[in-house]
């Protein structure tokens, strides 16, 4: 049996959550899940992405629609459930929104935290996995990028809210030794899982790559629009290093273990294959993989954006005993999986209602 049994997962209806959700049944942990659906779709009985997680285990979850800006709610949970560890996935997470609407993305992702936290230590709760990202190195100094890149010099508001949040660990576990919290810099997620019961269903306008690039090479979009294609790279296009979801998810997993039987105060890690991949090639294997076409419209750099990351997994690989498996190539496959078996992605709820789903659902 893992040490942590009971785990809380913030964001858990969502698009990484949920992948992770069943990656963490599998391995012997009971979920709690929250959501408010900013990020993630709800019908009438709750989450269809937890649904179908369960589906794929054979496991139950409980879940709340709760939000983290609610301090009573939250702390309702904690009072119903010997929480062992949270993972925390919920934020706003969209680099172009986030700079339209800083006030926004502060308010929700920073204070969410700050409740989160303060409820964690009231109960006595005090390990944590932290969803973090790349977006934290800024313009990178050097590639591969490794842990100890310097940090803080970063391009967008939503970067900044992950950075501000890692010196908010930092400092709250240099204060109190009982912390013990592992960051996870996360470079670019893709793909579904295998079954294609669970994968991306974005919630607002298509602002990652591979969801829209689907949508177009079903016929739903005319264009791929590509956000610049004069960077200083061989084809012009940004690069960045795609992890395919459920590689994501088991660096959770990996997380999970080690914190289970290593007191490490503040620990960050890279998640990512280790290779830099252009748009313009992303686009060139989804459509050799799925025998599609991908008509690209090229347009002017989006603010906020950098020209290329990648990264050095090395530290992951070594102390936490993780690493990818899968090729860009199935990250392709299995989200067009998803996609086909899910032309309109999840049923949707047929109207708004503040309906809470509480227990097993």
């Amino acid at each position: 049996m893992p040490r942590f049994k009971t785990i809380l997962v913030t964001g858990g209806a969502g698009y990484i959550g949920s992948h992770c959700v069943v990656d963490l049944l599998n391995a012997g942990h009971d979920v709690i899940a929250i959501d408010n659906f900013a990020n993630a779709v709800c019908d009438e009985e709750g989450s269809p992405a937890l649904k179908r997680a369960q589906q794929i285990t054979g496991k139950k979850i409980v879940f709340y629609e709760a939000d983290l800006l609610n301090k009573p709610q939250i702390n309702d949970i904690f009072d119903k459930h010997p929480i062992d560890c949270v993972i925390h996935f919920a934020a706003l997470k969209a680099v172009g929104e986030s700079m339209q609407q800083p006030l926004l993305y502060y308010q929700n992702n920073l204070l969410g935290m700050l409740n989160l936290l303060e409820i964690m230590r009231n109960h006595e709760c005090y390990q944590m996995v932290f969803s973090s990202s790349c977006t934290v190195y800024g313009e990178p100094e050097y590639l591969p990028i490794t842990e100890t890149h310097p940090t803080g010099s970063i391009t967008n508001v939503y970067g900044r809210t992950k950075y501000f949040i890692e010196e908010m660990l930092k400092d709250l576990s240099a204060a109190d030794e009982k912390w013990n919290i592992i960051s996870l810099r996360y470079f670019n997620p893709v793909g579904a899982h295998p079954s294609g019961l669970i994968g991306e269903d974005p919630t607002k306008e298509f602002t990652n790559l591979m969801p829209f690039m689907a949508q177009v090479a079903l016929g739903k979009k005319p264009v791929l629009t590509v956000f610049g294609n004069d960077y200083n790279t061989p084809d012009g296009t940004g690069i960045r290093d795609y992890i395919h979801v459920m590689d994501l998810a088991s660096g959770h997993v990996a997380a999970l273990n080690y914190l289970g039987s290593n007191q490490v105060g503040l620990k960050v890690y890279n998640l990512g294959t280790g290779r830099g991949v252009s748009v313009k090639e992303l686009v060139e294997v989804f459509e050799r993989v799925t025998e599609t076409k991908i008509p690209l419209k090229y347009v002017d750099r989006r603010l906020g954006d950098i020209t290329a990351m990648w990264a050095d997994a090395t530290l992951a690989r070594e102390e936490l005993g993780w690493s990818t498996k899968l090729t860009i190539e199935e990250m392709c496959t299995d989200f067009w999986r998803w996609q086909t078996m899910n032309p309109d992605g999840y049923p949707k709820k047929s109207k708004k209602t503040s309906v809470i789903v509480n227990g097993n659902s």
